[in-house]
This record gives C-alpha cells, sequence and structure tokens, in this order.
C-alpha cells in the first residue's frame, strides 16, 4: 500500500467519516480501538480458516472517477486460497465478458472483499488492492478448485491492508441447500433406526 495510514483504520476512517463519529458519539470508542493497535493487517490462522470454508464473497472496485462496482464471486469451499499472512487469491471464472472488475482495477487497484457466514451469523470486511493476472497458467491451474465445472480466465490476487469483524446484528441465518439435505438425510437415517428398534422390541413382547 502506498498511502501513509496512521492506523490501519484509517484505510476505512478518512477524516469526513472520524468527523460524523465524532457528531454522532462514537469517535471515543474508536479511537481506543487506535489505540489499542487498530485493525488487523494479516491474515491469521482464525481468518484463514474461516475464509477457507467460505463460498461466497464479495468483491468491490471502482473505476478511477471513483463508480463503484460490485461483483459476487464463488465455488465451493476452499476456491478462495490464502497464499501467505497478506495475500488472497483465486482463480477468476469465465463468465459475461463484460471485464468490469478487470476494468476498474485496471485504473484504480483499491479493493473491498465483503464475506458473510450467514449459518454462523459472523460477516468479515477487507480492504486492500487486487490485480489480475492473465499469464501464469500455473498460478491459475494452482488456484482452480479440483473437479470444479468451470473454466478458468485468469487469477485474481488480493493484498491485505486491514480487516474487521462485524457484530451478528441483523444477520439473518440461512443454511446452504446441500447443508439442509445432509441433516434431513441424517435424520431420515436416525429415524429408520429407532423405527426399526421399536418393531424389534413389539415383536419381542409378542
Amino acid at each position: 500500500m502506498t498511502d501513509t495510514l496512521h492506523f490501519s483504520s484509517d484505510i476505512a476512517f478518512t477524516p469526513s467519516v472520524k468527523a460524523i463519529q465524532t457528531r454522532k458519539g462514537s469517535r471515543d470508542a474508536y479511537a481506543r480501538v487506535e489505540r489499542n493497535g487498530g485493525w488487523a493487517t494479516t491474515i491469521d490462522d482464525n481468518l484463514a480458516a474461516f475464509l477457507r470454508a467460505q463460498t461466497t464473497v464479495l468483491l468491490a472496485t471502482a473505476s478511477a472517477d471513483g463508480q463503484p462496482y460490485i461483483q459476487h464471486r464463488g465455488g465451493p469451499a476452499g476456491f478462495l486460497h490464502v497464499l501467505d499472512a497478506h495475500t488472497l487469491g483465486f482463480a477468476d471464472f469465465k463468465g459475461n465478458q463484460q471485464f468490469i472488475t478487470q476494468g476498474n482495477l485496471a485504473e484504480n487497484p483499491k479493493a473491498y472483499l465483503f464475506v458473510i457466514d450467514y449459518a454462523h451469523r459472523r460477516r468479515i470486511k477487507i480492504w486492500g488492492r487486487a490485480h489480475v493476472i492473465e499469464d501464469d497458467p500455473e498460478l491459475i491451474a494452482r488456484l482452480m478448485p479440483k473437479g470444479y465445472k468451470a473454466r478458468p480466465e485468469q487469477a485474481i490476487l488480493f493484498e491485505v491492508a486491514a480487516w474487521n469483524s462485524n457484530c451478528p446484528q441483523h444477520i439473518p441465518q440461512k443454511f446452504d441447500a446441500a447443508d439442509v439435505a445432509a441433516a434431513i438425510t441424517t435424520r431420515h437415517i436416525r429415524i429408520a433406526e429407532l423405527e426399526a428398534l421399536l418393531a424389534a422390541a413389539t415383536k419381542a413382547r409378542e
């Protein structure tokens, strides 16, 4: 990152943001966070495990003149790779060929990842810079989920500058269809086992 920040959270808490925090009464609380070291700037083991378990993320970019754009990226658990303590990477699958994200990153590398886990009601915000890698087939193959039916077009590397975890307030609890199906199957198996035990006990009493 080339921007000079006094605290890691300054990547989001601009002077304008801090002025509003002061006016609305939250600045003192965030100032204490800053004095205690601010937001994390490296990927620790807990964040790495959380990211590897996700199947969907939202990637935000902006054009040179500030026009924002958010694009969904997804895949099987593990599609989002932790390459080192500061870098995330994933294969960028061939899609609708609009290339808005790539165009934005070509002129403005600042980017943002929003990751939400509905089942556990947790959300992570990650600020940093991203760039597209088109000419490294070895890296693209490394990032491609094994056996996943999608065609990788390129790779995206995301350099983490700061990250923060939100509280679970107002996050609705939702579960993936595959997890629900697995739970129902387990329940059906258990019901069948109990019915068999009941039938055996009833027959033994006859």
